[in-house]
């Protein structure tokens, strides 16, 4: 594996997201320009890509205290954060990260940094233990997570606040979601155990896998025995509660977990509507997958309603509607520095039309399931307060927040029956 080329791809993505870029989608771009890379090489860029995210907070505590001055080049400064990554959270022999990030380095201007580098790293190897004590006296670097956020947390959340801290700093469950037409999760247990794989039951569906695993190694995934989905996730089949022969819009539906949880739930007809073309064509390649009957696919924004509703009233809705995933930075660690401490009234009002315009393809006594992965209360319960303020004819029958914690991400869901 080719130590130096990882550091520079995780790098990059680095000083990507500090530009507010997407780490998901870096990553992708950065494939698609490394086809070759090996397994590998991949599951080090995604370790190392992902973790100095995570654990952003503290490296750049700690890299501050050993500089007389902030770094002010962004390349010198992402690959020295990947480096403090590898020298406190990996396996990684010291050695050859110092070496091969002081090589990387040395390729920056006209090698100006290379000793430079080499003095901070080597300082770092020296002082990891009193750094590492440093960081439990500042918040940022504590909970690795951006001031404004830790008091959010305090003030909404003055009971939970401090677990969720934890939470958000651990490494996401793998939890699977066993196709009900063809077998339980105790069923799903015995193949896993065949496997060498150790998981336990969630409920009567779901599993949680002890250490995660490529899907290639689940048994039957390929067959569609089972789906990857978050425990918290799998909820919003069950409090929709599909019934046979009904007529159900899962809106902004790619990539399409819940859309085939719905199938998989009853035999009804679901349409599936996302802005997104090719993300859309996951949801057709999950239903084949899980051998299920084709949802009716639809690409438009949901908000332009005339572009894809037929006057034909739905008898169930969910409202999957975008919101700032606050709930699932375990999963997405880059979202903890790209959000700001407006976003979430940002994104409640373009929510509040896209539910409206919803609400109106709904049938007389039909449910409409809000559902947002996030815990910022201005896209959960204070969106369904104005929602029910705005119309007359809308009762909430039930209301879930889920908190992040060791089984699942943070949800919130709000069942709306149309009277």
């Amino acid at each position: 594996m080719s130590m130096a080329l990882v550091q520079k791809l995780a790098a990059e993505s680095v000083a990507a997201v500090r530009s507010g870029q997407n780490l998901q989608d870096v990553l992708a771009a950065i494939r698609q320009r490394y086809p070759d890379l090996s397994p590998q090489e991949n599951g080090a860029l995604q370790d190392i890509a992902y973790g100095t995210q995570r654990y952003r907070g503290s490296l750049h505590f700690m890299l501050s205290k050993m500089l007389k001055k902030p770094a002010t080049d962004l390349k010198l400064e992402s690959l020295l954060l990947v480096a403090l990554y590898q020298l406190a959270y990996t396996r990684n022999a010291p050695h050859a990260v110092v070496n091969e990030a002081v090589e990387g380095i040395a390729a920056i201007g006209k090698g100006q940094y290379r000793s430079f580098a080499n003095a901070v790293l080597r300082r770092f190897l020296r002082e990891q233990e009193q750094l590492t004590a440093l960081c439990k006296k500042n918040d940022v670097a504590k909970y690795n997570l951006p001031e404004w956020w830790i008091h959010y947390l305090q003030n909404h959340y003055p009971k939970h606040w401090h677990n969720m801290v934890a939470v958000s700093q651990q490494l996401p469950p793998m939890t699977l979601r066993v196709n009900r037409r063809r077998l339980n999760a105790e069923q799903y247990i015995e193949l896993l155990q065949q496997a060498n794989i150790n998981g336990k039951a969630l409920d009567d569906y779901a599993v949680i896998l002890s250490e995660a695993v490529p899907v290639h190694r689940l048994p039957g995934f390929s067959e569609g025995l089972v789906s990857v989905q978050d425990f918290g996730a799998q909820q919003a089949a069950y409090l929709l509660k599909p019934k046979n022969g009904e007529r159900i819009l899962d809106a902004c539906a790619a990539p399409g977990g819940k859309t085939g949880h719905i199938l998989e739930y009853a035999d009804c007809e679901v349409t599936a509507l996302d802005i997104d073309k090719g993300r859309l064509k996951r949801v057709t390649d999950n239903l084949q997958r899980l051998g299920l009957q084709a949802a009716a696919l639809q690409c438009a924004d949901a908000k332009d309603i005339k572009a894809w509703y037929d006057g034909q009233a739905f008898d169930a809705i969910l409202a999957d509607v975008p919101c700032t995933a606050s709930g699932v930075v375990r999963r997405n660690p880059d979202i903890k520095w790209l959000r700001r401490p407006g976003d979430a009234v940002k994104t409640a009002r373009q929510q509040e039309a896209l539910l409206d315009i919803l609400w109106q393809t709904l049938t007389k006594n039909g449910r409409m399931l809000l559902a947002t992965c996030s815990i910022f209360v201005e896209e959960n319960e204070q969106q369904l307060q104005k929602f029910l303020n705005r119309h007359a004819d809308a009762v909430c029958s039930e209301s879930h927040v889920l908190l992040p914690n060791k089984q699942q991400d943070g949800f919130y869901y709000a069942l709306i029956q149309k009277q």
